[in-house]
This record gives structure tokens, sequence and C-alpha cells, in this order.
């Protein structure tokens, strides 16, 4: 039984954890590290979505925070999308992450220190001398956790990552046919515009 008994009559289901970055900061890291190798043509946020199966409503909201902290650059049209705005040696995890989540704070010190209740509301200047022992510990942890961050660039994390031969060129060979294929879609609908447009006209 996949619960945590509290007692025999009441089980109680665990809670579920909860992450301090959300799906976001995955779909956007996921994103870009298909930007990482050049192409011909810039990739649209919906066909990284599809590429992925994730949401290309979350994404197509994602993508704009990376372009705004000038990570990606866009080019609009029906061949637009995004490419890289600098080296992938250059931009950092923590640069993707503080693009999506705005600088979280890994913790927010509350200084509850000085309620205790022997204060009656006064506490003395000891309690709140220097920096809470918790506040320091979560400080350091933190940061810990954005030097490793800040230290994986895109082009280090894209190389970390093993695909089978061939694989690149296949995934390549998806985004042009993609692209090619909204092309054509575009071109088809132009031209049937122009067909209806002259026979309203010759009526």
């Amino acid at each position: 039984m996949n619960c945590v008994m509290k007692n025999s009559e009441h089980p109680v289901e665990p809670r579920a954890a909860v992450s301090l970055y959300g799906a976001s900061v995955e779909y956007a890291l996921h994103a870009v590290l298909w930007l990482v190798e050049p192409r011909d043509k810039p990739v649209s946020a919906r066909d990284l979505a599809a590429l992925q199966g994730i949401s290309p409503t979350l994404l197509a909201k994602i993508m704009p925070r990376l372009e705004k902290a000038g990570l990606i650059a866009s080019s609009e049209g029906i061949s637009g999308g995004y490419r890289l705005a600098r080296p992938a040696g250059e931009i950092t995890v923590r640069d993707v992450v503080d693009a999506v989540e705005g600088g979280r704070r890994l913790f927010d010190c509350k200084e509850i220190r000085g309620n205790c209740a022997l204060f009656n509301g006064s506490p003395p200047s000891w309690s709140a001398s220097g920096t809470c022992g918790i506040h320091a510990v979560m400080l350091r942890a933190e940061k810990a956790m954005r030097a490793e961050m800040a230290q994986t660039t895109l082009l280090s994390l894209a190389r970390g990552i093993r695909y089978p031969a061939g694989f690149s060129d296949q995934v390549g060979a998806w985004f042009d046919d993609r692209a090619a294929a909204r092309q054509d879609a575009r071109v088809s609908a132009v031209r049937a515009g122009a067909t209806r447009r002259k026979r309203t006209t010759q009526a």
C-alpha cells in the first residue's frame, strides 16, 4: 500500500515532492540544447515542443523569456524561429534558469528567531545578532548550487549527452522537413486565396 500509516484507521497519502524549479526550467534547457548545433534554418518553438512531446503553449511562453535575457534570437515569418544569440560555450545553465525563473532564491528567511515567547515581544539584541545560523546554511547551499550551474555551459552539457551515430542528422532532417511543410502549406494557401479572389472578380 502506497501510503503512510498515521494510525491503523486513517491512512495518509504521502505528500508529493515539490521541486525548487518547475517544469519550465526543464523545458527551457531541453529546448536550447537542440539549438546548440548550428542549423541552416531557425527552429520554431512549435517544432521544438513537438520533437520532445511537450506543451507547445507552455514552450511558446518560455522562449520569449530566453530571448529577453539575450540567450536566443528570433526571426519572424513562415521560415522564422529561434537560434542561440551567443555561442553555446558562453551560455550557462544558470543563465537559462535565471531567465525562466527570475533569480528565484533557495530560501527566504523570515527571521523568526526573534519571535520566542519568552521575549514577550521585545527580543534582546543577542537574539538577532549576525546572520541566522539556518539562513547561513541555506546561503552556502545556494551559493554552491548556483556555482555548479554557472560553470556548466550549454556546450559542455550537450557534449555530455550521448546519441547514437547519425541521430543528430536525423533531428536536423526532421526540423528541415517540418519547415518545408510549413512553407509548402503557406504557398498553397496563398495560391488558393488568389484563385478565390480571381473567381470572385470574374463572377
